[in-house]
């Protein structure tokens, strides 16, 4: 340890011992059991166990992290000579070195002392890695238990299995520097980082046996999310959901500085996570006496788990509950080369990464590598045949409780079917206006309010696999019809009346301002066999783009392995859109969630922009039975006209477009501009445009086109829902102007419409970034997505091909001109928009 360190730990000890709170260096201590206020809380906490010391043997632990510890380098370095049976050559070295070694001893302590907890209490448990990039340790210790060899069997543990193991870290079609789908027992990349805790509370919801152990870097706990992350613990039932035990692994420093959690004092340290809610146990260290100090506090974490879980399932919750957390503090790289060159690399930064970085053709540098892997003394931890030795393997748990085969991590196999009600009993009736025909766009219902009695039901069939993760937002997104038969899950108690449908026992529901803790939350629940939902604010879905994409990633490689079953699509409810932001003005307009969706897999993505309630209706409930996809359904919240019945909504939504008979000239046949809308405001201002050109201009033919599906604009050959040619060109007819109203930034669409056939036709109106506080009719003039607009340029495109809306296209478009200015400026004297507009009504 370096002595600066030494130094700093010296000085805090002293403070520690002021304030009563003794645990110095290798040590553990400081966690003052639970802490809450509630009278059933004083109780002292449970003691370690007696006899643990007495089962815990620490010469086998520390030869296993002796074996993982070497498995771990070797990854990192060698393509040859594995065993070290021979002095060590340029030619043993990989060409390409890779990975992170700083943290994989860390992780490998952790990992060998979680399998011994299992073993201990025969555990259901399994361990999410934030430090993803030291995947080494965590294949090391997959090898050593066997797991990896039921998914590779060429991976045996013998001479043979060893080399190819040691061999594919890092290497071209092997194992990649970091976690993914291709390593059994992960459901966290580990890539980007921030999202490893939540997602581990993810997964512990609704799985009232499990623990979940998961590794905080002190890097990544450095990270926003990591930040709000620590406050999942107010939103776990401790009667109903299982829990997390986390270690925040505090090894001082990132890829080229020192880390905050690393630089502060461990009374610091301490008074953060107790202002969190958590109880502190430091451990320390950097000698083999760690595995008892470490034991001790595994031993304390897990009876402070049960015994609030206990408490709650007894009917005597404990307000307030202090869950452990143990801060471990070791040297980065401990173990691994003490200098290079001489400069420190254990104990700084420069273990971050591959330690030795010219050992193929540096010949000191060889020497150390080689120095470094024969001090873990491998002849004495492999037999002759590279067999691991036996007291070795007997560190692991066996069967489905070692943690690379939990069968939690292997979500697509647990999942069970939700039980969806049937899509009719919530369907908008449409007026009739006989004959078999309806009066449609006059009904006035707001969509997601009807999605909302769906959701409602689904939570009421579900109680124990269906939740939705929602950043505060839920009765503002016109969904609070889900309250009526669950209510807001939250842990801490709340001032009696001041709160409404909120509550520690069965709910449904969570609510936080942290988008990036409802998207962890939900990727955990979904990769352990769930189902989930999460609605959000159009612009602010924005701030999960990043981990959006790393999921989007980890289902498209999930693909490619046939031992990952499908799990529940990840579904994103996108409302309160651009369109009805004109009050909250510009900050709140951002549609380019659409835009990086489209430039993910085009097999694991889909956007649907259903045009009324029917459709969103018959929408979400696609999407819920989907699996494996991320589906974004774009829907906005005041009521607005209603245009098919719910067999029709079906019909369309199978298609993912069609031609809206009803509205286009002798049903849409032989058309001088097709009008396209994609959105339910979009749709609802091309309606409008239909009508006046209907009435007003009736020899202007038209063909009013829906498109619910986006991907249908795509080619057949670049997304499985976009349309070949033959049915493209039906649609949209072969060569006439297409007049597109999208809900979105124009370039969506022209990126899907991209490799048609005269793609120089379509007229694409969208988004154009104008919106400040203004009426909703204004929103749509200002980006030239209203009527009028849409109406004028119907008119320039006909022109040419018609002439008898040539002989009037002048007047008209002025005329035209003259209204929409007229309304600007009533909507400027007046601060609403006109009747004409408000109350438009579709009037064939």
């Amino acid at each position: 340890m370096p002595a600066q360190r030494q130094r700093l730990g010296r000085e805090r000890t002293s403070e520690r011992h002021e304030n009563g709170h003794p645990d110095g260096s290798g040590s553990s201590g400081g966690g003052d059991g639970d802490g809450a206020r509630a009278a059933s809380a004083t109780a002292t906490p449970p003691q370690v166990r007696p006899e643990a010391g007495l089962e815990l043997d620490t010469a086998a632990i520390a030869r296993y992290r002796r074996a993982v510890n070497y498995l771990a380098g070797a990854q990192i370095y060698l393509k040859g000579n594995f065993l070290l049976e021979r002095p060590l050559a340029p030619d043993d070295i990989k060409d390409r070195l890779l990975g992170h070694w700083g943290t994989c001893p860390g992780i490998n302590l952790v990992y060998a002392h979680l399998n011994r907890l299992i073993r201990l209490h025969d555990l259901d448990m399994f361990l999410v890695t934030g430090p993803g990039h030291g995947a080494p340790a965590n294949l090391a210790n997959l090898y050593l238990e066997g797991t990896l060899a039921e998914y590779y069997p060429e991976l045996t543990r013998d001479r043979d299995g060893l080399g190819r193991f040691v061999k594919r870290f890092s290497w071209p079609g092997g194992f990649p520097s970091h976690l993914y789908p291709g390593i059994p027992g992960t459901i966290h990349e580990g890539g980007e980082l921030g999202y490893a805790l939540a997602t581990a509370f993810g997964a512990a919801m609704d799985n009232p046996d499990l623990i979940v152990g998961c590794i905080v870097g002190d890097g990544e706990a450095e990270t926003g999310p990591t930040a709000t992350a620590w406050h999942s613990y107010k939103f776990i039932d401790p009667a109903e959901d299982g829990a997390v035990l986390p270690v925040v692994h505090i090894n001082g420093y990132k890829i080229a500085n020192p880390t905050i959690y690393g630089s502060m004092s461990d009374d610091d340290l301490r008074l953060l996570f107790t202002g969190y809610g958590y109880a502190p146990r430091f451990v320390e260290g950097h000698d083999d006496g760690l595995d008892v100090t470490l034991a001790e506090a595994m031993d304390w974490a897990y009876g402070e788990i049960r015994r609030i879980q206990a408490a709650a399932r007894s009917g005597q919750r404990i307000a307030e509950p202090r869950w452990p957390v143990i801060l471990m503090r070791t040297p980065k790289g401990w173990t691994g080369p003490k200098e290079l060159h001489g400069e420190p690399v254990e104990g700084s930064y420069r273990a971050h990464q591959v330690p030795v970085p010219d050992a193929k053709t540096n010949a000191e540098s060889l020497r150390i590598v080689e120095g470094w892997l024969r001090s873990y003394r491998p002849d004495e931890l492999f037999d002759q045949e590279g067999r691991p030795a036996p007291d070795i393997l007997a560190q692991c748990p066996a069967g489905e409780r070692r943690m690379g085969s939990n069968p939690h991590t292997f979500g697509g196999r647990l999942r069970r079917r939700l039980d969806r009600p049937d899509i009719n009993d919530y369907a908008v009736r449409l007026p009739s206006a006989g004959q078999g025909q309806f009066r449609r766009g006059e009904s006035l219902v707001s969509n997601m309010e009807q999605a909302a009695l769906y959701l409602r039901d689904v939570i009421a069939r579900n109680r124990q696999q269906f939740r939705v993760f929602s950043p505060d937002e839920l009765e503002s997104n016109k969904l609070g019809a889900v309250f009526e038969v669950t209510h807001r899950d939250y842990q801490w108690p709340v001032v009696p009346g001041y709160s409404s449908h909120i509550g520690p026992e069965d709910g449904r529901v969570i609510e936080v301002l942290s988008e990036h803790d409802c998207q962890a939350w939900l990727q955990g629940y979904l990769l352990t066999g769930r189902y989930g939902l999460f609605p959000s604010y159009e612009a602010f879905l924005n701030i999960v783009t990043s981990m959006m994409d790393q999921f989007a990633k980890f289902l498209k490689l999930s693909g490619e392995f046939p031992w990952r079953l499908p799990v529940a699509s990840l579904n994103y409810l996108e409302t309160s859109t651009l369109w009805r932001q004109e009050h909250n003005g510009f900050s709140h307009q951002n549609p380019g969630f659409i835009n990086s969706i489209l430039n993910l897999k085009a097999e694991v993505t889909r956007v649907y922009l259903p045009p009324d309630a029917n459709c969103l209706v018959s929408t979400v409930d696609h999407c819920l039975r989907s699996v494996n996809y991320v589906n974004l359904v774009i829907a906005n919240k005041p009521a607005m006209p209603q245009w098919l019945t719910m067999d029709e909504a079906v019909a369309h939504c199978r298609a993912g477009a069609s031609v809206w008979t009803w509205a286009s000239t002798d049903d849409g046949v032989e058309p001088d501009v097709v009008l396209v809308g994609i959105g339910d405001n979009p749709t609802l201002e091309v309606m409008a445009a239909a009508d006046m050109l209907l009435r007003e201009l009736p020899d202007l033919r038209i063909r009013v086109v829906n498109v619910t599906d986006l991907l249908v604009l795509a080619q057949g050959t670049e997304h499985p829902h976009g349309l070949d040619d033959e049915m493209f060109a039906a649609l949209f007819t072969p060569d006439k102007p297409v007049l597109v109203n999208f809900h979105g930034y124009p370039s969506a669409a022209r990126q899907l419409l991209f490799g048609r056939h005269h793609p120089g036709r379509f007229y694409i109106h969208g988004y154009q970034e104008e919106g400040p506080t203004t009426t909703p009719f204004d929103m749509n003039v200002r980006n030239r997505t209203d009527r009028f607009s849409l109406v004028m340029q119907a008119i320039r495109l006909a022109a040419p091909s018609n002439a008898r809306v040539a002989a009037r296209a002048s007047e008209r478009v002025h005329h035209y001109e003259y209204v929409l200015n007229d309304f600007r400026r009533y909507i400027e004297e007046h601060g609403t928009d006109p009747d004409e507009i408000a109350h438009w009504r579709w009037s064939r």
